[in-house]
């Protein structure tokens, strides 16, 4: 049997992934583009990738392949319809980094809440050594207990950051962007709700034809002034130009993301002049690939790949 990897760095190179060998044999590639990408598949039976673009186009010559394991959750790189008509099946991974983004979500929120990055600035540039009394407090902060924290999006993610906002006394509501959710452990509400009560509002949810733009300057408008946004989900769901307007306008008072529209970070992109890191953090899309999550995520494209080859669907997303 043949296998290709698309994206082997993709899961770390501090990450054994000799077990696919197993299998049979394996072809690695750094990294592919949905250009190079048919070339590299070529007779392959199996394909592991990530976020290389396959459709039609760089697919229709690859006449033995059955499977797909997609090094990630999301999925909305691949053309799922065309991979079902020619009985090409596509599987992700689920849950596998669920304590790691869930730990950066709060991360973010407590660093922005808190103003770490001023405290810390305000200690290393001397000037707290020159002050002449112990503390130093002069930009305002408040308790996590008591605020409301809104969710988008109440998957294994989103149900952690619950449990931990919950934690540290927080009200937590939520909306269900595909209206399917059926967790009663929280209050679920409309999306105006969401924006109008939540003080902290992040986001869990895939990115789709409902939630892409979801978060606009309609929605900013509705916003709580002192409101912090946090998006671990897909860029897409939050409008770039939106969130840049809303940031220097103060009509939220800071954001935390780990995903952006485009990746890596175009040049052009408003946020780039935003440098207070009081009222903006970026981190790059690292949230998900802890040294435990990324060993999780290469042990379940095995197990996917033994499903498959007992003639098991485990993890299809295109059955």
């Amino acid at each position: 049997m043949k296998l290709v990897v698309l994206e082997r760095n993709s899961a770390g190179t501090d990450i054994d992934v000799s077990c696919f060998e197993k299998f049979g044999e394996v072809t690695y590639y750094p990294n592919s583009t949905a250009e190079n990408a048919a070339e590299r598949i070529g007779d392959a039976e199996i394909v592991i990738s990530n976020k290389t673009p396959l459709n039609e186009s760089n697919l229709k010559d690859a006449s033995k392949l059955g499977l797909i394991c997609l090094l990630a959750t999301g999925y909305d790189n691949v053309d799922l319809a065309y991979c079902k008509s020619r009985g090409i099946k596509v599987a992700n991974v689920v849950n596998y980094c669920t304590p790691a983004v869930a730990q950066h979500t709060l991360l973010l929120a407590m660093m922005l809440s808190e103003k770490i990055a001023y405290y810390d600035d305000y200690v290393k540039s001397g000037a707290y050594s020159a002050q002449d009394r112990f503390s130093h407090f002069d930009r305002l902060f408040h308790d996590l207990e008591g605020k409301t924290w809104g969710i988008v999006g109440m998957g294994s993610i989103g149900h952690k950051v619950a449990e931990l906002a919950s934690a540290f006394g927080c009200k937590i509501i939520f909306y269900s962007a595909s209206g399917k959710s059926t967790c009663t452990d929280y209050e679920r509400v409309e999306f105006d709700t969401l924006l109008s009560e939540s003080d902290i509002l992040s986001l869990h949810c895939p990115l789709s034809d409902r939630t892409r733009n979801l978060i606009d300057k309609g929605a900013f408008d509705k916003m709580k002034k002192t409101a912090i946004l946090i998006n671990v989900a897909r860029g897409p769901v939050v409008d770039t130009q939106a969130l840049y307007e809303a940031l220097v306008e103060e009509k939220i008072a800071a954001a935390g993301l780990d995903v952006l529209e485009k990746e890596p970070m175009e040049a052009s992109n408003p946020l780039h002049q935003i440098k207070d890191s009081t009222k903006l953090i970026i981190t790059p899309h690292m949230s998900w690939a802890s040294v435990e999550s990324r060993t999780r995520l290469i042990e379940e494209i095995v197990k996917n790949i033994e499903a498959f080859l007992d003639g098991k669907d485990r993890n299809i997303v295109n059955l």
